[in-house]
């Protein structure tokens, strides 16, 4: 099983380097913004493009990929919200399980539907624990997987379940508190989980300033995504990826 793009982000961790991804909705984009949003990416240094979402009711998932790999060298690596949000033409997949709910096709079930299809693809695999952290506000994550978020005050848990997911063998762990969330993941939360894993950590959701992205990874995050705000003013990537850039390097 390839393992490029994960040998990347483990070094990262390793040396202390934090990275910046920006996450398209493919449901959300034209190719005109895509164009855009790639171009402010190549001039932004952004590390990663992460690419899909909770839903994707379009079916140009392949041609919204395959135009950013045409524009760009910018690892695409995919952030499906169902088995079927899945192109060979990305790099790499984050496999995840759904590690804070307990909807048993989320943790495996779907995984066992889709497989197959996944091992033919060709992409890197990379399996991810999925922490959804309660965000202030319903979102479309948490709707969709019919589970309960982690409180936002209670660390202990997202520690304990980052814990797990990595002794289960899990090479990621993402927290996020979905897509428009009134609340990020608070540093504090960070800083439990971060402490007591050796995996990357990635966090997303809710934050929408320069300022936030920076904190995050002061208190431990090795990855940022950022999307929404993105997507309401395409000009914060450059921020965004200098705040994260700008984090001093400690190993």
């Amino acid at each position: 099983m390839k393992s490029l793009i994960y040998n990347t982000l483990a070094d990262k961790k390793k040396n202390g380097k934090k990275s910046f991804a920006v996450l398209i909705d493919p449901d959300k984009v034209n190719k005109g913004l895509l164009d855009e949003l790639v171009e402010l990416s190549v001039t932004a240094k952004v590390d990663y493009l992460l690419v899909g979402g909770s839903l994707v009711i379009s079916n140009h998932l392949d041609e919204c990929v395959q135009q950013i790999k045409q524009s760009c060298d910018i690892p695409v690596i995919l952030f499906p919200g169902s088995p079927s949000q899945i192109s060979k033409y990305a790099d790499a997949l984050l496999y995840l399980s759904l590690i804070s709910g307990r909807n048993p096709e989320l943790l495996i079930g779907q995984h066992v539907v889709s497989a197959p299809f996944v091992k033919q693809s060709g992409l890197e695999i990379m399996p991810t624990g999925y922490i959804v952290v309660d965000g202030g506000a319903p979102t479309t994550v948490s709707y969709i997987s019919n589970a309960v978020p982690v409180p936002a005050d209670k660390n202990e848990i997202a520690m304990c379940t980052a814990m797990a997911g990595e002794m289960l063998g899990m090479k990621l762990i993402y927290m996020d508190s979905g897509s428009g969330a009134k609340r990020p993941v608070s540093e504090s939360m960070i800083k439990s989980v971060a402490d007591q894993i050796e995996v990357p950590l990635i966090v997303g959701g809710g934050i929408l300033v320069p300022e936030k992205a920076y904190l995050n990874c002061k208190a431990g995050a090795d990855v940022i995504v950022v999307g929404n705000a993105i997507e309401k003013n395409a000009s914060l990537i450059k921020e965004m990826s200098d705040a994260v850039h700008s984090v001093p390097v400690t190993i």
